[in-house]
């Protein structure tokens, strides 16, 4: 186990990219293993997985190595040093890496490891609102779930196959997958490989989402022919989900902010032979009053602090501020608000958000239920995924119904 030095060198040009230059880390990391067209599967793997730990660990690997931010090239060296130590890899006579103390290291690790924001690396705030929302215990469990690095989830595309079908595939090219127990079209990989290069992902036979995201369409309980309405569509992951479980039957509105997200999932609905999709940028609020009371179901996949997914976006630790949660709310509020109008009498709706943050959940729905159009509405129920006891992302979602006797909104 040997460190290589134009591994180490790209891990460190990503992480100036990721600290210093505010890039995020998945972009980062897709570009930094196209470096070298001669690495290996297992040097591509030591790039991402240490950029991705050094990036989730930041806060703690600073503080050992005594470096401040905005770190400097000297300050990535010693900060991967850390990683290197703790890892129990033999510190190579580079430069760099000269006069690294690793006893040292070893025993600060020790003792900052008795203190929860640097034992899971995550600035004060972060903590001091996960315990004020969840409690000491729940946060303290959840914290530490959300640094275990996420498991590659598949969702079987069943327009084109079946998840017993698809793990023959990729048994054939030596992809191993298990299934998840009630979760019908979900299969995970015993081990992290690069599905996107396989001709099954080319040919639209799966997509990637996590177990938790697997469970919103369902929960809206679509049926084909029915008019469904995905209001915050991003680039679609639910919105195809939606459409394999409609079987393509009846008419599915994608909306959103940002056309550029439409125009990916456009490019995801063609490979997954989805057709059923109707496209509509919100770039104005009529966009929504033309649907006033027009759908027989609606999601809302709400704009959130993601809290509940940080295991796949550790680099949202250092991004996310707290005025950044405190505007989401109001957002969230707004947009219940808006959307909810296009539910028909006798239609559903399901508020949905990859928050662990009760103000983010359970209290924008009761928030809701209070509204002048709240009152049309009734709670069903709700699902709370902590990553903490479901293994996957930490999830949020509420079903509510809209009473048939509602006089016409204008």
């Amino acid at each position: 186990m040997r460190l290589h030095r134009n591994l180490v060198y790209t891990t460190i040009d990503s992480l100036n990219a990721i600290f210093n230059e505010g890039e995020y880390a998945d972009k980062v990391v897709a570009r930094a293993l196209k470096k070298d067209k001669r690495w290996g599967s297992s040097d591509r793997k030591f790039v991402a997985e240490t950029i991705y730990e050094i990036v989730r660990w930041k806060r703690l690997y600073a503080e050992i190595a005594e470096v401040k931010e905005p770190y400097d090239r000297d300050n990535l060296w010693r900060m991967f040093a850390v990683w290197a130590v703790l890892r129990g890899y033999p510190i190579p006579d580079w430069r760099q890496l000269e006069g690294t103390p690793e006893r040292k290291i070893k025993g600060r690790f020790d003792e900052l490891s008795k203190n929860r924001v640097f034992k899971e690396s995550i600035p004060d705030w972060m903590d001091e609102i996960g315990v004020k929302e969840l409690g000491e215990k729940v946060w303290a469990k959840e914290i530490a779930a959300q640094n275990q690095p996420a498991k590659v989830i598949l969702r079987t595309n069943t327009l084109k196959t079946t998840k017993e079908k698809l793990r023959a595939i990729l048994m054939d090219l030596d992809i191993e997958t298990e299934f998840l127990p009630d979760q019908a079209d979900a299969l995970v990989l015993k081990e992290r490989a690069n599905v996107f290069l396989t001709d099954a992902f080319k040919q639209g036979l799966f997509e990637v989402q996590d177990a938790s995201s697997q469970l919103v369409a369902p929960f809206l309980d679509v049926k084909p022919g029915m008019r469904v309405v995905d209001t915050c569509a991003g680039a679609g992951g639910k919105t195809l989900h939606i459409a394999s479980l409609m079987e393509n039957k009846g008419q599915l509105i994608a909306m959103d902010l940002y056309e550029s997200k439409l125009k990916q999932l456009k490019l995801r609905a063609k490979r997954n032979s989805v057709f059923n999709i109707e496209y509509r940028v919100i770039d104005t609020t009529k966009v929504i009053k033309k649907l006033h009371e027009k759908a027989d179901r609606v999601l809302i996949d709400a704009p959130c602090s993601g809290l509940g997914v940080l295991k796949r976006n550790p680099d949202a630790k250092w991004k996310l501020q707290p005025e950044f949660i405190d505007n989401i709310r109001k957002v969230q509020a707004e947009v219940l608000e808006n959307y909810s109008k296009i539910v028909k009498p006798g239609g559903k709706l399901v508020y949905a958000t990859c928050s662990v943050l009760p103000s983010e959940n359970q209290e924008q729905v009761e928030r809701f239920l209070k509204t002048e159009i709240g009152k049309q509405f009734t709670f069903v129920e709700d699902r709370k995924i902590l990553a903490s006891e479901s293994g996957f992302d930490g999830f949020y979602m509420a079903s509510l119904e809209r009473k048939e006797s509602v006089k016409k909104q204008e």
